[in-house]
């Protein structure tokens, strides 16, 4: 008889249920990361301005600048561990409200700065803002989707963040970087108000003994016809094997340390790949290929961003986590290998330069004609690389982090993941000049090719396939129990 309990209701799921206001709560939701790529995005136009501005009292200077690109990054880690307390005190939909406001009043504090310190506050206020939505969102969708849409649905948070990085870029060609930071905070003002009429996760409300407000909620998400009442059953009985809140010892269980160690290395190799250091001499390289409009430049890879992640999200439920993850990993050690390969062939002697120096350089050396072909291999390199990472890399380290975690586990779990990428990321950016001296620039992007080489290896070999399971039998499959 529970054989038949356990699966009738599963066959009938597709007619049944009715994904309207799934939909609904995930595109509030994903206001969140709209916001967080508003955040990312606002230097870039921002920058150039505040150094040329004729204001004394707010003008940067190159280290300044530097300070105002990269605090983000440190908000962003204190966030994620504050993100990680939030979403097991006072649950996913609260923690995501709570999160509106530090971008709201970062962007407004921005857009009224008399000096130096009001803009670095901020920024830090918006990191950290983007912190906490960078950990509460992921766990929110996945608790609220079901297994047949649940990839596609996690992979909007990356394509959200994309789409708040372009349309920083658009806005700031035609704004002043005032004006910008106000048009930033019109997301995170939208997400407060769109999410008084969303509901909490069944799975938090059930973890809370909330049975019936869990039932309310699903039926919301799932429509009035759906076996809500099966869905919550199974749901507890995963929640009854996971025990009741986070205990250190817990740690020894195989179902919480396998799970977090691939968490972490997932979050690890997605800085590791070196996106972050493509993106810095996007502006450069564009300049390279005598591509005249810079601005234009970085609005085109943002819109390849955009494109690629959005097929991503298209095909996520459908290719499997694990393919897209290896294509993405094959895609960036190619591409990043030929990076390599054009500034070994632009730099006869092996020194420390620009990209725009060493242009000119084989321009003296070899004539015009061979710099304008190596800088469009630059270019044709950088594309496939940011188009390989957002097909993967990208969106698949954030969705798996929100699949793999049992319930009790989820907050901290999530917050050491998220830690993990922000520190990363702070650690890469600042130490990127570092490494060009001491690399080279051929040798530092050769090194991001063999670590994107190492990704694919660790896919193949570690990560689990989560297409088209539910929570619990992902959990089950760490616990080696077989699923239910």
């Amino acid at each position: 008889h529970r054989q038949g309990n356990a699966y009738s209701p599963a066959v009938h799921l597709s007619s049944k249920v009715q994904n309207g206001k799934l939909y609904l709560a995930v595109f509030v939701s994903v206001l969140g990361p709209l916001s967080f790529g508003f955040v990312l995005g606002y230097s870039s136009p921002a920058i150039p301005d505040l150094i040329t501005t004729n204001d004394d009292r707010v003008r940067l200077n190159d280290d300044q600048a530097s300070w105002f690109g990269s605090i983000v990054t440190l908000g962003a880690a204190v966030g994620g561990l504050l993100g990680g307390w939030l979403v097991e005190r006072i649950g996913r939909k609260l923690s995501l409200m709570f999160c509106s406001l530090p971008f709201v009043f970062g962007f407004a504090i921005i857009t009224a700065a008399q000096n130096l310190w009001m803009l670095y506050v901020g920024r830090a206020l918006t990191g950290l803002a983007s912190g906490v939505t960078s950990l509460v969102v992921p766990v929110y969708i996945s608790e609220i989707a079901h297994e047949r849409v649940r990839g596609t649905m996690g992979s909007c948070v990356q394509l959200m963040v994309v789409t708040g990085i372009c349309g920083a870029y658009v806005a700031g060609t035609y704004l002043g970087w005032r004006w910008l930071a106000l048009c930033c905070s019109l997301p995170p003002t939208l997400l407060i108000v769109g999410m008084c009429f969303m509901p909490e996760t069944p799975r938090y409300l059930l973890s809370q003994g909330k049975r019936r407000e869990a039932e309310e909620a699903l039926r919301f998400l799932r429509g009035p016809d759906a076996p809500v009442q099966w869905e919550c059953a199974r749901i507890e009985e995963a929640c009854d094997h996971q025990g009741a809140g986070f205990k250190v010892s817990d740690l020894l269980e195989p179902c919480v340390y396998k799970p977090l160690a691939i968490g972490v290395l997932l979050m690890f190799f997605q800085q590791a790949t070196g996106i972050n250091a493509i993106m810095f001499y996007a502006e450069n390289i564009f300049e390279d290929a005598h591509f005249d409009n810079r601005a234009l430049g970085t609005v085109i890879v943002g819109l390849t961003q955009v494109f690629f992640t959005g097929i991503a999200a298209l095909i996520m439920d459908r290719a499997g986590r694990k393919v897209l993850l290896c294509i993405s990993g094959v895609a960036m050690t190619i591409s990043a290998a030929v990076f390599g390969v054009f500034f070994h062939l632009t730099t006869g002697q092996h020194n420390n330069t620009s990209v725009r120096a060493m242009a000119s350089g084989v321009e003296g050396s070899l004539g015009a004609g061979p710099e304008v072909d190596l800088a469009w291999l630059a270019l044709a390199s950088m594309g496939i690389f940011i188009a390989g990472f957002a097909l993967g890399w990208g969106p698949i380290p954030w969705l798996v982090m929100s699949e793999i975690f049992p319930s009790n586990v989820k907050g901290f779990a999530s917050a050491v993941c998220v830690l993990t990428n922000w520190g990363n990321a702070f650690i890469i950016t600042k130490c990127f000049q570092d490494l060009l001296a001491l690399l080279t620039n051929a040798g530092t992007f050769w090194l991001f090719s063999s670590m994107c080489a190492i990704n694919v290896v660790f896919t193949i070999a570690f990560v689990p396939e989560t297409k088209g399971k539910t929570l619990e039998q992902i959990q089950d499959n760490f616990r080696g129990t077989p699923a239910q």
